[in-house]
């Protein structure tokens, strides 16, 4: 077994349970570790202090996956974290009739870093985020199958990550049914039907499910603007929540389509309507005609990592500033970052800069995160991702 050794002054976050080994945190290895290879961290003194997978060419060298000697990544292994992970997620309430759709897997948060899995009714969706999950993926398929009841696998890797840790990404239907073009699911009651070739991430943004259930209560009785609607299923919620109007911006004229057609299978298109453009631009004509009581803007990543995070705070107040005009008095807007490096700090500041140039004083009155199927270690600050604040904009 080859070993990682790490620098002094490095060891106390590993030792607490973050589970990365930084490529700058590493003294030598020792043994002569290939890429997805297991290997043992060791402090400078020698002492264990976590196994995990090795991933050369990344700046996260080593994914601890086990905090005993001893343990191999094996389809056993595999299988036992798998299962674990369902049952964290039945004891959630998720997989009834109602909400057939969520995170099954979310890598470290379920000990499995490097492996994301999202459950669509018979469909279980995956990516591989390392080199050394890529290694075991024959014994990931086979545990997924047990696990998932025969379920047809579906492989969305991305290729942009394959390339960093040095291997070709799959694609499409691996296992089970090969003609399936589209992931359905329910959540909260609402049908959701996205084309293979939609699909963001593993095919839907299931991390938002709290942000969604949130406002549905919140909209009734308002004009309702999504923003950054992708399929609309914020949209749906307000839309069945009692909004007067709601209407969803997009860019992406599938996503639209689908969007349209999910209102119509929802019953819900007399509500709900679907616009094509760019949401800033769409945010500023809002204000100038007099705005909306509901915005919620929930923006692509825009810090994918610690370098571009000033740019993107600059973005972010900008946006805030843009859809506090969009806003009327009195009523109520959403900002969210589903960037780590931007969290509810950044996003609070964000609002209240934001709301200071165009001359209001937001006041939060709710933050959400990603949803309890997205599991974060409590010493992994890097997990927890996704941030909203909910804020309400002083009356006249």
């Amino acid at each position: 077994m080859a070993i990682v050794r790490l620098k002094a002054g490095h060891v106390r976050p590993v030792w607490a349970g973050h589970p990365w080994v930084f490529a700058q945190a590493v003294a030598r290895v020792e043994g002569g570790a290939t890429a997805g290879d297991e290997v043992d961290v060791v402090d400078p003194q020698g002492r264990f202090l976590g196994r995990g997978l090795y991933s050369p060419s990344s700046a996260i060298v080593v994914r601890i996956f086990a905090r005993q000697p001893n343990v191999a990544l094996d389809r056993a292994l595999l299988e036992r974290r798998i299962e674990a992970a369902a049952r964290r997620r039945s004891a959630l309430g998720l997989g009834g009739p109602d909400t057939t759709g969520y995170r099954l897997v979310h890598a470290e948060g379920d000990a499995l870093p490097g492996l994301v899995v999202d459950r669509f009714d018979g469909a279980l969706a995956f990516q591989l985020g390392t080199i050394g999950m890529k290694r075991r993926e024959a014994a990931i398929l086979e545990a997924l199958e047990r696990v998932g009841g025969g379920a047809t696998l579906i492989d969305r890797t991305s290729p942009a990550v394959a390339r960093l840790e040095g291997f070709v990404a799959g694609g499409g239907v691996v296992r089970g049914d090969p003609s399936v073009r589209e992931l359905r699911c329910r959540e909260g009651g609402i049908e959701l039907r996205i084309p293979l070739e939609l699909g963001q991430k593993t095919g839907f943004y299931f991390d938002q499910r709290p942000l969604r259930a949130r406002v549905e209560e919140l909209a009734t009785g308002r004009r309702v603007l999504d923003a950054f609607a992708f399929v609309g299923a914020v949209g749906l919620r307000a839309a069945r929540g009692g909004a007067t109007e709601v209407i969803a911006v997009e860019r992406n004229a599938l996503a639209l389509e689908v969007g349209a057609e999910l209102a119509r299978l929802n019953g819900l298109s007399d509500r709900l309507r679907f616009v094509h453009g760019d949401a800033r631009e769409t945010l500023a004509q809002a204000g100038r005609r007099g705005g909306y009581d509901l915005v919620v803007c929930d923006p692509p990543k825009l810090a994918p990592n610690a370098a571009a995070r000033r740019r993107a705070e600059s973005y972010l107040r900008e946006l805030a500033a843009t859809a506090c005009r969009a806003t009327r008095p009195g009523g109520m807007l959403v900002l969210s970052s589903c960037s780590a490096a931007l969290g509810i700090e950044e996003v609070t500041r964000a609002v209240a800069t934001g709301g200071a140039e165009v001359g209001v004083r937001p006041v939060v009155v709710e933050r959400l995160f990603q949803g309890p199927d997205h599991p974060v270690p409590a010493a992994f600050p890097e997990g927890l991702y996704l941030s909203t604040v909910i804020a309400e904009l002083p009356p006249p």
